[in-house]
């Protein structure tokens, strides 16, 4: 039988048994991909995808099946792990939007409980955050590699687009004295896109299509693409593993595996639906997971900041509002939650949408469905969108293929996950599920009177053409901060 552990349990669990049955303090870990949806490798389910490294990870340890993000955007996400809040609490919740330096983050916490921090690969989280780490180390979006004073180290060729050739020579380089904490952040499988990456690159014959995208050469070539960056990744990641074992730590050493958000195709990243915000998620730390474990249970990135201050026995105050997953590594028949929640903001186009999920339905709130689901600019430029118009304007798309260009969308949107996987079919309309829409609105009303989640004060402007994506005259570089647009739209009147 499951058993649920209460918030106040999450409080309770008391670390130092934890540690006296580990040894000690362990180690951590995180690696992050940019832009891989939960089901895009070999671990979970998907054949024609080989990622050996991240499947060796949950062979030695665990897999979570039903792990989600709060937003499925870049820059927030991230926002959203460091700070154990959901975007709309730390200021940065739209994307290239910094952290200020009043949020509280994990890492301060953990330097203060006496770990040496080190941040290598995609940064995204603005300047203040650089100081919330003893060592960063970062790859631009272009691939380039800057240290800490902003000076280029290594130009963007070859693997280097990757944002992870500098990940085992971080471990090399850390202090022996302490326990350390990694953020490793990878680049791929962000666009752009090269060819040739791999000696043996991905089929198209291999490539899994969904639903919602037409299968034509185009579009498999696209998707085999971004298949090879997962493998080249997953390569990075089998490095990791091989250095802390020769480093001998790596049996006190938690490796976390997540994505930040889904893959950039379209109705997948800046979506609510699974593609967008269900995480692969595995554990792997040999001196306490038991290998080869399943753990079904609903868990949120927004609970990452807590477990990770409970693990290093660091202090944390109310700031944090995950709960600490800690007891689900030890019993996987725990659970820490019945429902996660997430959002959708500003992302290169205007929209606010929010979600509640559960282990059988999804409720989406859509506040602005006088916009269609327009994907994000990168995706909206792919082969696979282009290929979409074409086919849109000859009238050859499925009412599934359609589903980024129909306006209004509905205003709310009720999925049964289990039996539609791919939320195709919308239950909101249907008296039979009348009940299951009305708890699901609940829970999501609640959980945003509980996290202060309110209508904006501004909307934002799309940055880019809906159709064409060229630029509008309103982009600009780096982009202002929500203070200062909040300062720049009070001058203008165009505040709501």
């Amino acid at each position: 039988m499951r058993v649920f552990i209460s918030l106040a349990f999450a409080f309770w669990v008391n670390f130092a048994a934890w540690a006296e049955l580990a040894g000690s303090r362990p180690n951590i870990v995180i690696i992050i991909a940019d832009d891989m949806s939960w089901n895009d490798c070999s671990l979970y389910g998907n054949k024609g995808l080989p990622t050996p490294n991240i499947d060796r990870l949950a062979a030695e340890g665990m897999r979570f099946d039903r792990a989600f993000l709060t937003i499925s955007s870049c820059s927030p996400s991230r926002a959203s792990i460091i700070t154990g809040r959901y975007p709309h609490q730390t200021d940065a919740e739209q994307l290239h939007w910094p952290i200020p330096g009043n949020q509280v983050t994990f890492t301060e916490k953990l330097m203060e409980a006496g770990y040496w921090t080190a941040l290598v690969g995609k940064f995204h989280m603005g300047k203040a955050m650089k100081s919330r780490f003893d060592v960063v180390k970062e790859a631009d979006t272009s691939g380039f590699i800057v240290s800490k004073q902003g000076k280029f180290e290594e130009s963007a060729k070859g693997d280097a687009k990757s944002g992870a050739t500098e990940w085992v020579r971080a471990l090399r380089e850390r202090p022996t004295n302490k326990p350390f904490f990694f953020w490793l952040a990878a680049l791929d499988p962000h666009r752009p896109y090269d060819q040739n990456i791999l000696n043996d690159p991905t089929g198209l014959e291999d490539v899994k299509l969904p639903p919602y995208v037409p299968d034509t050469p185009e579009v498999r070539a696209d998707y085999a693409l971004y298949y090879d960056e997962i493998r080249r990744l997953d390569r990075f990641v089998g490095m990791v593993i091989a250095e802390l074992k020769r480093q001998k730590v790596d049996k006190n050493t938690l490796v976390m595996f997540i994505s930040d958000n889904g893959r950039p195709m379209p109705r997948d990243k800046t979506t609510l639906y699974d593609s967008g915000v269900r995480t692969p998620w595995i554990v792997r730390w040999p001196d306490k997971v038991k290998p080869n474990t399943v753990n079904s249970n609903l868990v949120s990135s927004v609970d990452i900041a807590r477990t990770f201050m409970d693990l290093a026995g660091a202090k944390y105050g109310e700031t944090f509002v995950g709960n600490s997953f800690m007891p689900m590594l030890e019993d996987a028949e725990v659970s820490i939650r019945s429902y996660a929640f997430g959002e959708k903001n500003w992302h290169d186009f205007s929209d606010r949408c929010r979600y509640v999920r559960d282990e059988r339905f999804k409720y989406i709130r859509n506040f602005y469905p006088h916009y269609p689901n327009t994907p994000s600019a990168d995706a909206l430029r792919s082969p696979v969108f282009r290929k979409m118009q074409v086919l849109r304007d000859a009238g050859k798309l499925s009412p599934a293929q359609m589903s980024c260009f129909i306006k209004p969308r509905p205003v709310e949107e009720l999925y049964d996950v289990v039996n539609d996987p791919y939320e195709l079919v919308n239950l909101a309309g249907r008296p039979e599920y009348a009940e299951d829409l009305k708890r699901l609105r609940l829970q999501l009303k609640l959980w945003q009177k509980r996290t202060h989640d309110q209508e904006p004060e501004f909307e934002a402007p799309d940055e880019f053409d809906r159709e064409t994506c060229l630029p509008l005259p309103v982009r600009h570089r780096p982009r202002a901060s929500k203070a200062q647009m909040l300062q720049q739209f009070r001058k203008t009147g165009r505040i709501k």
